[in-house]
């Protein structure tokens, strides 16, 4: 665990995405869970050692499996997104791991079973402040990288946690997400609001503002391109022809490439279908 600010740790020893613990006399908040169930068990022994007061929040950036499925576990109050509220009242009640090979971490490991599901028991639409310490945390709606994405964000220590919004050494996650959406939300963060602030994303831990610009200049290219298929009326199966291109600019491992082209085949198909086949009509996350 490394502390990035008075109170403000982060963990990235669990495989999924990066957890935050923000440590106050009123209880922990926790940001993200692991997803198997013996990381939720080492992670909840680990936050033990910090102290502080009785009462867990768990606050989910978005309702990527990776962050959600070890929600339950966590045993707390869960936290988050109206519209994450929203997904999960589509879903069956309880997940069981079939390997959907959409490029997402937990389908690298076996041993997960079946796991119910644990739906915020606390939304918002836009903003919600959480009054556990003076300033509170706050947590604003940033739409752009998956149904129900938001910030946590901690106003006394200049740090923000991102989720998705960035990704450094890897391709995004496209299959719930809105690129118009993204890149305004990507300005706002790349803004001098947030020049001096201490940028946590969900995947990699610390990013520098040069991360931020990447991920514009990716997004943007590949919103045109994708504008430019369909106004030549392509079908689903054309985006297949940028996955080389994308992965050109990560150069990831023999062992991670094809992980990575099943998710961009899988979030290019179904954004496609999403946004200029079917009218913005839902399509489950990954």
């Amino acid at each position: 665990m490394q502390e990035i600010s008075e109170h403000v740790y982060i963990e990235r020893a669990y495989p999924g995405v990066t957890l935050g613990a923000i440590n106050w006399p009123h209880g922990l908040i926790l940001i993200d869970s692991p997803f198997r169930p013996e990381d939720v068990r080492a992670w909840r022994a680990s936050l033990l050692n910090l102290g502080g007061g009785v009462e867990r929040l768990l606050v989910n950036l978005d309702v990527h499996a990776d962050r959600t499925l070890g929600a339950r576990a966590m045993e707390c109050t869960v936290v988050g997104h109206e519209k994450m509220a929203q997904v999960f009242r589509n879903r069956p009640v309880t997940f069981k791991a079939q390997g959907n090979e959409t490029g997402a971490e937990w389908e690298q490991y076996n041993g997960l079973g079946s796991i119910r599901w644990a739906p915020p028991e606390i939304t918002f639409t836009d903003k919600i402040r959480i009054y556990w310490s003076e300033p509170p945390l706050e947590l604003e709606y940033r739409p752009g990288p998956a149904a129900g994405a938001i910030w946590a964000v901690v106003p006394s220590q200049q740090v923000v946690f991102i989720g998705d919004a960035v990704l450094c050494d890897q391709p995004p996650f496209l299959a719930g997400a809105d690129l118009s959406a993204w890149l305004k939300t990507l300005e706002t963060l790349n803004s001098p609001e947030y020049a001096n602030f201490t940028v946590v994303n969900g995947r990699n831990g610390l990013i520098a503002h040069k991360h931020i610009q990447n991920q514009i200049d990716l997004l943007r290219e590949l919103h045109a391109r994708l504008n430019a298929m369909a106004e030549a009326h392509a079908v689903v199966e054309d985006t297949e022809s940028l996955i080389p291109e994308i992965l050109k600019k990560y150069a990831p491992p023999a062992y991670l490439a094809e992980q990575y082209t099943h998710r961009l085949k899988w979030g290019l198909s179904q954004y496609f279908t999403r946004h200029y086949q079917s009218n913005g009509a839902a399509v489950e996350e990954e």
